[in-house]
């Protein structure tokens, strides 16, 4: 397995943008506002997701909506340990939306600057997929969703999918 620790630089990236990529899209940060979005739009995504990636097991719990976000647990496991943690959110502001994301080694050490959580403005909604910056959620079924996330590693920039089923 990849070294996880070197590998999440989840995008944005600065000077990636105009790399294209087939599932994710990324943010014109040329434009003054936002793409409008409630959490209504994506509540499909609300749900225990389990998945297999980087030669582990995933597991992913979103709430419904509740207080004008959604809020998310995963974990990667490699031979029944802990590699890392993510607590997310999609919170509804300005009449868009935003996702944030904060990574935990297995004993809950963040990886990321304290009061600097990583923020994917919202790009695009439609009936089945929800575009952040370099982060797509992808409705399959009430039973499968499949996520896309660019990630960079040692200067190379990769879209990886997530493919989960509800438990």
């Amino acid at each position: 397995m990849k070294k996880i620790g070197i590998m999440l630089l989840w995008l944005p990236l600065f000077g990636i943008a105009q790399q294209k990529f087939e599932k994710t899209l990324a943010l014109d940060k040329t434009k003054a506002c936002c793409v409008k979005g409630t959490l209504q739009d994506v509540s499909w995504i609300a749900g225990h997701w389990t998945g297999t990636a980087f030669g582990g097991d995933l597991e992913e719990i979103w709430s419904p909506p509740m207080g004008e976000s959604m809020m998310c647990v995963f974990k990667l496991v490699e031979d029944d340990k802990v590699v890392f943690y993510e607590i997310c959110t999609i919170s509804e502001e300005n009449e868009s939306l935003v996702l944030r994301i904060r990574h935990f080694g297995a004993a809950l050490h963040g990886w990321e600057e304290k009061d600097k959580p990583l923020e994917f403005g919202l790009v695009k909604v439609t009936k089945d997929a929800v575009y952040f910056d370099g982060f797509t959620f992808e409705y399959i079924s009430d039973a499968k969703i499949n996520i896309y996330v660019r990630i960079a590693e040692n200067g190379k920039v990769e879209e990886v999918p997530f493919y989960y089923t509800k438990k």
